[in-house]
């Protein structure tokens, strides 16, 4: 199967998401964890999410797993025939 310019945008799209919803929850630090509740907000609602160094993160993690998949597709690893088969179809 060849990648398209499109399809590989798509699929790296969709990765791009399912890394950011991962990273999203690390290094969040809520107002009631840290002591200091700002009166009228939630004590659940963080202080600093830092959300630049989330998306370089989700960036990286994305960018290595599909070129991890890239690379197993073109090598003949990823076929649907073997994914189907490990799959028990």
């Amino acid at each position: 199967m060849v990648y398209t310019i499109s399809t590989a945008f798509a699929i790296y799209f969709v990765i791009w998401w399912i890394a950011l919803f991962l990273t999203l929850p690390f290094g969040v630090r809520s107002q009631h964890e840290d002591g200091e509740s700002v009166p009228g907000t939630d004590p659940g609602a963080p202080i600093a999410t830092r959300m630049g160094r989330k998306l370089i993160w989700t960036t990286v993690i994305s960018a290595v797993f599909f070129a991890i998949t890239w690379l197993g597709n073109s090598a003949g690893y990823l076929t649907t025939e073997r994914i189907s088969r490990l799959m028990g179809f």
